[in-house]
């Protein structure tokens, strides 16, 4: 797969140039002709017979970035001074911080947000417990907890290295919906510890967002962590994933002038997202799904399947298809990647309806390259910025904990994550929609709050709210 210049790979190279005529267009034709991107030029200072300049360029990966310098450095009368990541530069010490919502002045703010003042509140909640929610942070914040396993395209790196998802996360939350959450990554990949560590924290929080941990172990986390609390608990690869899919495909019907219900669907990963979207799926009505994983389709009486795929393929496949994942896209209408790059070929795609759909939501690379895809597809959509079409679960979490936290909701049902899907959906209007617009941009602010209010009416309907 050709891989463009990316924002994500990012430098500022600080310049030392002599003060001639013609010097900076040397530098922005080797720039172009190591293939970088060039985007902003700011002038640091200016000295006696030189200039120092900050030239920032986008380039495609790191090996792509030192290529890029390497260029620049045999430009005679330009010295290299600096190469600055700009990504690692936007992580340094860590990116989000916790700050004081009341001043503290002086004795007199002291003895009400702390000792002695502080202990009333203390009596109030413990006679009240629900009063929690009010008079302390419980009532807006949420805990993204990991163990690390499965970080998007990097797999089992561990806590400490998943931290800066979890902040990114964090920011997300914060800047969308204004709930503070709390990255914690636990140092475990026990079960009974993960679940017995959130259950012990869980009391500052109004919700639990669990994240990157790894299938199967994921499943049992969740269904018992829900058991066991009275506040929502959500793993957001799965649940996340598949509202965002919904609401693409809820279009995608609107689009086309096509009965959602009449879809042939094809979900390539059965793991934590592809599960997750295939039962949500049918939960919308969706009747003809087939889950593949890398061995094929899954039916029943296939051998070698967990529990999780048994209990998959017992509500899915209702034509018994078998055979590869090529197989299974015979004829379908819908292909849905949750897997890793390169799994099907533009043979497969001509081997689907006519008009073809295909959600290539591996990251960063996905399913198939986008250039391969798009001349053969209907609609195409993946998990990139960079492309049009980008279901990213951005675009449903901050909305449905902001929903849940709003109403003090005791937990999360289908109703709920339906709810979020239709009000993504609908946020595009019908004269808006086009092959390229078939999901709405995550820094469309009127999403957030549809999404929250019918999160929170659908909370409400079904009995889940305490307010």
């Amino acid at each position: 797969m050709v891989r463009i210049p990316s924002p994500s790979y990012s430098i500022t190279i600080r310049l030392e140039i002599e003060n001639k005529i013609g010097m900076f267009a040397k530098i922005a034709t080797a720039i172009g002709q190591a293939g970088g991107d060039l985007g902003s030029v700011d002038i640091v200072r200016v000295e006696k017979g030189k200039i120092i300049r900050d030239v920032t360029v986008n380039a495609r990966d790191e090996e792509h970035e030192k290529d890029i310098a390497r260029s620049i450095r045999k430009i005679k009368g330009v010295k290299v001074l600096r190469v600055m990541d700009r990504t690692f530069l936007a992580h340094q010490g860590g990116k989000i911080e916790i700050h004081n919502k009341i001043p503290v002045r002086d004795r007199n703010d002291l003895s009400k947000v702390y000792t002695p003042g502080v202990a009333r509140i203390c009596r109030d909640i413990h006679d009240n417990v629900e009063h929690a929610y009010r008079y302390t942070i419980k009532g807006n914040s949420v805990a993204i907890v990991t163990d690390g396993t499965a970080v998007l395209g990097l797999g089992d790196i561990g806590p400490e290295a998943a931290m800066p998802v979890m902040e990114g996360k964090a920011m997300i939350f914060k800047e969308f919906a204004g709930i503070d959450a709390f990255p914690i990554a636990l140092k475990t990949k026990v079960t009974e510890e993960i679940i017995n560590t959130v259950k012990y924290i869980s009391p500052p929080f109004g919700g639990i967002n669990l994240e990157d941990i790894s299938a199967p172990r994921c499943f049992e986390i969740e269904k018992r962590l829900i058991e066991a609390l009275d506040i929502p608990v959500i793993h957001d690869d799965q649940h996340g994933t598949a509202i965002v899919v919904l609401a693409a495909l809820i279009n995608v019907s609107r689009l086309l002038k096509q009965d959602i219900e009449k879809f042939k669907v094809v979900v390539v990963g059965a793991g934590a997202a592809g599960a997750a979207t295939a039962l949500l799926l049918l939960a919308y009505g969706v009747e003809d799904i087939v889950v593949c994983d890398r061995r094929g389709a899954l039916y029943e009486g296939r051998n070698n399947m967990d529990s999780y795929k048994l209990s998959l393929a017992k509500k899915t496949n209702p034509r018994k298809v078998k055979g590869s994942i090529s197989d299974a896209m015979e004829g379908s209408n819908v292909f849905i990647g949750l897997s890793s790059p390169d799994i099907i070929t533009p043979d497969d795609i001509k081997r689907m309806s006519k008009e073809p759909i295909v959600f290539a939501l591996a990251n960063p690379e996905p399913e198939i390259a986008p250039e391969d895809a798009l001349p053969l597809v209907k609609v195409f959509a993946t998990g990139r910025s960079d492309y049009p079409n980008q279901i990213n679960n951005a675009l449903s979490y901050p909305g449905i904990f902001r929903g849940l936290l709003d109403i003090r909701a005791k937990g999360v049902n289908e109703e709920v994550k339906i709810a979020a899907a239709e009000a993504i959906a609908y946020s595009v209007k019908d004269d808006e929609l086009i092959e390229d617009y078939i999901i709405p941009s995550i820094f469309d602010k009127k999403v957030v709050v549809a999404v929250a209010h019918e999160v929170a009416e659908a909370a409400k309907r079904t009995g889940i709210a305490r307010k």
